[in-house]
């Protein structure tokens, strides 16, 4: 969002970028929101309906955990229809009716797919009563005035907010209503971080014509929990599915942590919003543990290794 490419190509100066390093971090990121919700709720989220918004390196990571978690996956992407044809990226409209709705889109200011305020006060009024909202892209992507009056009308049953306007100084009351509010870390697991940074070196090896000496499990650390046993006494996989994402990644808590710019003065706030970024604690991804399970072909094995987990072990 922030990098002129056409100066630099200009002045034959050299840039690389790391697309798609964190997205599984990204896509593990709403597992947890949704799963968070779901027992927050009691929502059973196998049959359950969701809209994506956006299905590139991370909004195809999502469509694919969902539908292991047995959801009703629904995409949309104008560019991709466009360049597929293929009639499973649907009109904007055709989502509007999904329990939940989650985006995944660039931020774009023009042109026939301009993201910016995307969802206005028209998008909220035409989702389905008490959808599910989820915004990890960009927050310019929501108008938050439309937002916070979708929430206050009781329109939406629960939102969930990664990202937000005018970072790092985001809008407090529109924190205070939200269910779940993180301050832009989705993608801020150590794979992914260790992912992107082997991807620029790679690329500037390749710039300097220099032969790459390293890749990332040069840099990777063992997991610190690389292995985890399914209680045998509960009995729901959804359950079970929270239990075991919980282990890994507890996205309450990096709630818990925004909220805390509530007692900050308000000329700290924005600094609080950075240092939780800049401070961020090791997050691991579902792929470094392995799962001990009783039963290595049941349902509940095949949802664990759909959201990412790195295998299921049989418990005999």
């Amino acid at each position: 969002d922030h990098v002129d490419i056409d100066f630099l190509g200009r002045s034959n100066i050299g840039f690389a970028s790391a697309p798609g390093s964190n997205a599984n971090s990204a896509a593990e990121y709403v597992i947890a929101g949704l799963l968070d919700i779901g027992q927050r709720y009691a929502l059973d989220l196998e049959g359950r309906s969701i809209g994506i918004i956006g299905v590139g390196n991370v909004g195809s990571r999502v469509a694919k955990k969902c539908a292991a978690m047995g959801m009703a996956v629904y995409l949309n992407d104008p560019p991709l229809q466009r360049q597929t044809g293929d009639a499973k990226y649907l009109p904007l409209e055709k989502v509007f009716d999904c329990d939940f709705i989650t985006f995944h889109t660039p931020l774009t200011f023009e042109g026939r797919d301009k993201t910016y305020h995307l969802a206005d006060e028209k998008f909220f009024k035409s989702l389905k009563q008490r959808c599910v909202f989820i915004n990890a892209s960009r927050g310019g992507v929501v108008d938050s005035s439309a937002l916070k009056s979708a929430i206050r009308s009781g329109r939406l049953r629960a939102v969930l907010l990664d990202v937000w306007e005018n970072e790092p100084n985001i809008d407090i009351e529109l924190l205070k209503i939200v269910d779940l509010g993180t301050p832009h870390i989705a993608g801020y697991s150590l794979d992914g971080k260790i992912a992107g940074m082997i991807m620029i070196y790679r690329a500037a090896c390749e710039y300097f014509a220099v032969k790459p000496k390293f890749d990332l499990r040069d840099f990777l650390p063992e997991p610190a929990v690389p292995e985890l046993k399914v209680n045998p006494n509960i009995t729901n996989d959804q359950d079970v599915l929270l239990s075991s994402v919980q282990k890994i990644y507890r996205i309450d808590k990096d709630d818990t942590r925004l909220r805390r710019i509530l007692d900050k003065p308000v000329e700290n706030r924005g600094e609080h919003f950075d240092n939780l970024r800049k401070n961020y604690s090791i997050r691991r991804e579902f792929q470094n543990t392995r799962v001990i399970l009783e039963d290595t072909n049941s349902a509940l094995a095949k949802k664990l290794i759909g959201i990412g987990f790195k295998e299921v072990k049989s418990a005999k």
